[in-house]
């Protein structure tokens, strides 16, 4: 129950399942209006944001006008104050749940978290708050999900970003050669496994003075880091230390300059890198460009994509290449 200059009385859910067409964008939420207790509409486009389409519930406010009609009500300014009360108390709420019980929050994010982020994108004034109720997967993480504030509360000594990987859930993530780097420094990496991610990633930029950069595009600038090192695999990595001294920078540069000749057009740049500890060859996107996820994504959806080049980074420690280069 909320009062001031106006009164309105608010009960609202959230429904235990996910309706089916959650993701439907011509689908509203179930919010009922009410005026004076009595029923005026279901379809009130200005009560709940388009994010919060899973809120079901009622609103019934003494201070509109009983004659009110839909058209005339997207207009109403008391409206806009009520849907800016609702949804400061929703979010409220959400983040009570989120600490008091993360394990029931981590099944709302499992059925409504791609819906909610969605709010990040739109949402600039709510933006901070809802991005400290987003959840992820993580390299390190595994089923569990975490919070941006636990991600950076966990950053390496040294580490200035929030590295992320985009990609689709079911096509397994941790075996991308591009995160090798980063697991063997010990570095963890956000999963972005939902279409909306490559929207609301470039509109919030970083988070807590950290920004969002991922791993798939541009230079990966991971040699500030150590690599950690168990004791099981200190010979394995004292052995190709030494393979990899047999290839001088010499040799390496003719074999990158071979492979720009033979690809030629195809790729945008051929380079090494220190992303790659097991994989010889990858492919990114150069700083800038489009990520290669999105890329997919617009193409699946059939929207008019510019192709673009790609950087081919040579992993110089690899035995395939190492052979390569002595040619």
């Amino acid at each position: 129950r909320a009062e001031g200059r106006f009164e309105y009385t608010a009960l609202l859910y959230v429904p235990d399942m996910r309706p089916f067409d959650l993701f439907d964008p011509a689908r509203a939420h179930r919010v009922r209006l009410y005026v004076k207790r009595v029923f005026i509409t279901e379809e009130c486009d200005g009560l709940v944001p388009g994010y919060l389409r899973f809120i079901r519930g009622i609103v019934d406010c003494n201070d509109l006008p009983l004659n009110v009609s839909r058209e005339t009500l997207q207009h109403n300014p008391l409206l806009a104050k009520i849907s800016s009360g609702l949804v400061k108390r929703i979010l409220s709420e959400l983040e009570k749940k989120a600490k008091k019980e993360p394990d029931i929050y981590a099944e709302f994010w499992e059925n409504f978290g791609a819906v909610l982020k969605e709010g990040i994108y739109e949402a600039s004034d709510s933006r901070e708050k809802l991005m400290k109720l987003a959840r992820f997967r993580s390299l390190t993480s595994g089923e569990k999900w975490i919070s941006l504030d636990d991600y950076v509360a966990a950053l390496t000594e040294g580490q200035e970003a929030i590295y992320y990987l985009s990609g689709s859930a079911d096509v397994g993530l941790e075996s991308s050669p591009q995160l090798e780097g980063f697991k063997a420094r010990g570095i963890d990496v956000l999963f972005m496994t939902d279409p909306v991610d490559q929207f609301w990633l470039p509109t919030a930029a970083d988070f807590d003075g950290k920004a969002f950069r991922s791993i798939t595009q541009g230079s990966a600038d991971l040699d500030k880091f150590e690599t950690v090192k168990n004791s099981s695999d200190e010979d394995a990595a004292a052995a190709a230390a030494a393979d990899h001294e047999s290839a001088s920078d010499g040799d390496m540069d003719k074999l990158i300059a071979l492979v720009k000749l033979t690809l030629g057009e195809d790729v945008k740049d051929v380079r090494t890198s220190s992303r790659l500890t097991e994989s010889p060859v990858c492919l990114v996107a150069d700083e800038g460009d489009v990520d290669m996820h999105f890329e997919r994504l617009l193409r699946q959806h059939q929207q008019p994509v510019t192709g673009q080049k790609r950087v081919l980074e040579i992993n110089p420690g690899h035995s395939l290449t190492r052979a390569l280069a002595a040619l």
